[in-house]
């Protein structure tokens, strides 16, 4: 008999899972706390908005409170006495991830040989020649941006040409498809500007190990697994942007181990999977202010489905259409998302601008309110912000206020 999960039962699980019930460090995180954090999600989004903060850099900040963010810049782009931990690979989308999984994304560098996308392989293809004058530019000169590599080879823009992501020229291209493929991976500066390098130096060793794709996406999965606690196939599919073709003979194998077990959460149309490391803890005691690009929530129809919570961000919405804001971040406690606030940091006023504060239905407004607040306060002080400041926008919006206001 299939066992039955509450749908409180499987929030718990996968808050679990996400390292939301860990014990908060009683002193300044160290590089021991973001192994345990990355250890538990295998992987770190990456996004380059900056208006309220970087967002492979808030999944610590929600699991370990303030924390300086050098120690994610140390362990994945300028490592102290060769102790990389993550890379940049394609895992879900553009990511962090552990050094040591850097092979199980072989089979997906082989797809990728020549780029992601269809422009790039054109490029890619008609300029091997230039792939090859890249590859030594780098290995000559090291980590370096397209622009350098272009000065270096006495390559001129076409005038009128402007340079950035959508106008890149020919050598900007032939990176992307020798990242995408493995031969190059990539380091970043302080304003995260991508300096490619090559990809034995930044790896190391590994990169030259090879698996089985079978044995790749069984692997993939169960770190899935392990990483949600409980979810669908095609919540396991989307952690790692896998096939579900890939994912269905890999789950009957795990099945068949023990890894994973059928189980049938309330409200769930599909069967879902608990993984035999998850645990059911009795009460989840945490607040958080969550990345868009959060483990916990990049995968939206899970979110509706854990916590019927319908979100989509609104970055690329017209500003006239949107509903909450720009940069809206939603905001955990204990085991509900009761609240989603638009944030940004105006660094010129050293402030934390809220300028929409959004209260979801039947949620105790006071309560929300004050703990908000205070989860703000310290996202401020980490931010180096001296001052929150509570827009108009929002239902939420005149209790928050009042409650930053007593501070």
């Amino acid at each position: 008999m299939t066992r039955a999960l509450s749908i409180h039962q499987a929030r718990r699980i996968a808050l679990a899972a996400q390292g939301f019930t860990d014990r908060l460090p009683t002193v300044a995180p160290t590089l021991a706390h973001l192994r345990r954090v990355v250890g538990r999600t295998r992987l770190l989004q990456m996004d380059s908005v900056n208006i309220a903060v970087r967002a492979h850099y808030m999944p610590l900040f929600s699991r370990l409170g303030v924390y300086d963010m050098q120690l994610l810049d140390r362990a994945a782009w300028r490592p102290r006495h060769r102790s990389r931990l993550l890379a940049e690979s394609w895992a879900h989308e553009a990511a962090l991830i552990p050094i040591e999984d850097w092979p199980l994304f072989g089979w997906r560098r082989d797809e990728f040989r020549d780029g992601r996308y269809r422009y790039t392989r054109e490029v890619m293809r008609n300029n091997r020649e230039l792939a090859c004058d890249v590859h030594d530019v780098i290995a000559e000169c090291g980590p370096s941006t397209p622009k350098q590599i272009e000065d270096h080879l006495g390559i001129e823009r076409v005038p009128g040409q402007p340079g950035g992501w959508w106008h890149r020229g020919d050598v900007k291209h032939v990176c992307e498809a020798m990242f995408a493929a493995g031969d190059l991976s990539a380091v970043r500066n302080e304003n995260f500007a991508r300096h490619y390098d090559l990809a034995e130096r930044v790896i190391g060793a590994g990169v030259t190990a090879r698996v089985d794709r079978a044995d790749a996406h069984r692997e993939l999965t169960a770190q899935a697994g392990r990483a949600l606690g409980v979810a669908t196939i095609a919540d396991l599919a989307d952690y790692y942007r896998t096939k579900t073709a890939d994912v269905r003979p890999a789950v009957d194998d795990l099945v068949d181990s023990g890894v994973l077990t059928p189980v049938a959460v309330a409200g769930w149309r599909d069967t879902a999977y608990l993984h035999a490391d998850a645990r059911i803890p009795r009460r989840v005691e945490r607040s958080a202010i969550l990345s868009p690009f959060d483990p916990l929530i990049f995968y939206r129809p899970r979110t509706e489905r854990l916590f019927d919570f319908h979100y989509r961000i609104e970055i690329y919405v017209p500003e006239h259409k949107r509903v909450h804001g720009y940069y809206v971040l939603p905001y955990l406690m204990d085991d509900d998302i009761v609240a989603r606030v638009d944030l940004k940091a105006d660094r010129r006023e050293r402030t934390l601008r809220v300028l929409g504060a959004f209260l979801e239905d039947e949620r105790p407004r006071t309560v929300v309110a004050e703990r908000l607040a205070d989860n703000l306060r310290h996202m401020a002080g980490w931010l180096g912000l001296d001052d929150v400041v509570v827009g108009g926008r929002g239902d939420l919006a005149g209790a928050l206020r009042a409650e930053i206001a007593r501070a």
